[in-house]
């Protein structure tokens, strides 16, 4: 063998060798990105749905009052149900007692943790956990926020005509009437989140039966 061929053989990588070690390097770091990102998104939607399952049945336990004085949760006369779950229904409801009231079968939440040092969090210096809820009155939508402090004391601000701003959640519930048997109502809340980030748009759904 020549002194040439020697020495181009112990005379390193090769120009193509370089480049499919870049190759394979640049492959491996884009897979970890993509897996980080997608443990990132998961991370984040779990979040949410956790939320919106407290939710759900906060408003469950809010629905869950005797329908016969009350026409936020009674049925109509005539009717089968009240609510939707896929439009923002807000009606005059009589009840079979006489009991009437405009009431909204929607509502936004949001939610925000860690307040500190606002006046608002009944303990400043430990934070707190604040709901920013709407309602509807003669038209007119208010915002009421109530605060849950680490140490159980919980206050509710006055009613605001300024929405929040961080993320919320928009509830939709429906009752209905003799379902799934006489005699009963089921009563059921769908929490959807409201973040482009989120996408596909996290959905919950939960359903109650009560007399």
């Amino acid at each position: 063998m020549s002194l040439f061929n020697k020495q181009h053989r112990h005379g390193g990588f090769t120009i193509l060798e370089v480049l499919i070690a870049i190759a394979v390097l640049l492959i491996g770091v884009v897979s970890v990105a993509a897996l980080s990102g997608s443990m990132l998104t998961a991370s984040h939607r779990s979040k949410y749905m956790t939320l919106a399952s407290s939710l759900a049945s906060e408003k469950l336990e809010d629905l869950n009052r005797p329908a016969n004085t009350e026409p936020e949760v009674c049925v109509p006369s005539g009717s089968t149900t009240v609510g939707s779950l896929t439009a923002d229904v807000l009606q005059t409801t009589t009840c079979a007692s006489g009991a009437s009231n405009t009431e909204n079968y929607y509502d936004d939440v949001s939610i925000i943790f860690g307040q500190n040092g606002n006046g608002d969090c009944p303990n400043v210096n430990g934070g707190c956990f604040a709901e920013t809820v709407s309602t509807v009155n003669a038209g007119n939508v208010n915002y009421i926020t109530t605060y849950h402090s680490p140490d159980g004391h919980i206050t509710t601000g006055a009613p605001s005509v300024n929405a929040a701003s961080y993320v919320s959640f928009h509830r939709r519930w429906i009752i209905e009437q003799d379902t799934p048997v006489v005699g009963v109502r089921r009563v059921t809340v769908l929490v959807q989140v409201v973040d482009r980030t989120d996408q596909p748009a996290a959905n919950f759904q939960m359903s109650m039966v009560r007399p």
